[in-house]
């Protein structure tokens, strides 16, 4: 680490394999495991949940994800607080190479965009296209501009300058929004600090969901508030499938006619057919270009043209749930009223404070 200072407490799970002082044979991740960096001590201790003793139900309102975040802060010390999610997987060196580049580039709120790991074929068609629409409606370049109103993060792995996250109130002043990461990002960018948002290839890594159903459940939660315009995406997506898929069928098929014709040197046909070719592999190069802004693999990412129909499916159905009024997540119910605030907040433009 370039500044043996800097002490970092992590909240919400264990920073496994991200200090070279903590050993990655142990199996069960603390909900709090407050850190110091590799160089300042040998032995980071832990704090478990029974030690949480101002934790309790959340009040009306407030997520329970919040609420734990909430509870967890005033453990914490040091100069920056690293929040993550239980299930991500930080690899060896990721918790020194954070800090030196929020010191680098002289932010208050560094987050990364974990590598996903997938499985199944579901996850592995729609997961590089929703991270693909998530990449261009949330663009780290105009995130991380400080001139541009463009506020995001990733609540997989959010890490903050502690002064200046309790100096902001914290998880306390975003208590009741659903979206916490995007509404943290915007309390910080609206506030004057700097923030800074990147996919973290090689430092952190996380399987956001075993399986099909989990995944379903997940994203009807949040694909909404990310996207309010959830049934016009999904229509566009269906028809660039529906676009996509004819095109590609009727140029292999009429090349293949053409060629059991007799030929009688005319240029028309195969001239014809070309510019036919010309417009399908344009059309299948856009959506690729699209697609690889999520930096998946190439197979997956060649075939998440059949993952345009599950996510827009996924749409319409975080469309149909929430305007039910309710959402129901880790048993807990939430009003689309508040969804609303958070959706609308995250398209508002932000005011910077001088």
């Amino acid at each position: 680490m370039r500044s043996s200072r800097s002490n970092v407490a992590c909240a919400r799970s264990w920073c496994r394999r991200a200090s070279p002082s903590r050993s990655s044979s142990s199996t069960t991740p603390p909900p709090i495991a407050p850190a110091r960096s590799p160089r300042a001590s040998p032995a980071p201790a832990s704090v478990h949940l029974s030690q949480l003793t101002n934790f309790s139900s959340p009040p009306e309102g407030w997520s329970g994800k919040n609420n734990a975040l909430i509870a967890a802060e005033p453990l914490a010390r040091g100069q920056w607080l690293l929040f993550v999610d239980a299930d991500t997987e930080h690899l060896e060196g990721s918790l020194a190479a954070a800090v030196a580049e929020a010191e680098e580039h002289n932010v208050a709120l560094l987050s990364y965009s974990p590598e996903q790991l997938l499985t199944g074929v579901r996850q592995q068609l729609v997961m590089p296209v929703l991270f693909a629409e998530l990449a261009m409606k949330y663009s780290p370049r105009r995130i991380n501009d400080p001139a541009l109103p463009d506020a995001a993060a990733n609540g997989q792995y959010i890490l903050v300058r502690a002064e200046v996250h309790r100096q902001l109130g914290g998880f306390r002043a975003i208590a009741g929004e659903m979206l916490e990461d995007v509404a943290l990002a915007r309390l910080y960018k609206s506030s004057g600090q700097a923030i800074r948002f990147r996919l973290a290839r090689g430092r952190v890594r996380t399987r956001m969901y075993r399986s099909w159903p989990e995944l379903r459940l997940g994203w009807s939660k949040n694909l909404v508030l990310l996207f309010p315009d959830a049934r016009l995406l999904a229509r566009r997506r269906i028809e660039e499938f529906r676009r996509l898929l004819i095109t590609g069928a009727i140029a292999p098929l009429w090349t293949l006619w053409y060629l059991a014709q007799p030929h009688h040197g005319d240029l028309f046909w195969p001239l014809l057919i070309a510019i036919y070719w010309l417009f399908t592999l344009v059309g299948f190069a856009g959506f690729y270009a699209r697609i690889s802004r999520a930096h998946f693999p190439f197979v997956p990412s060649l075939l998440s043209f059949f993952g345009l129909p599950l996510f827009a499916s996924l749409l319409r159905e975080s469309d149909a749930v929430w305007k039910k009024g309710t959402v129901t997540w880790r048993g807990r119910s939430y009003s689309r009223a508040g969804a609303e605030s958070t959706g609308a907040e995250s398209q508002a433009p932000v005011s910077k404070s001088k």
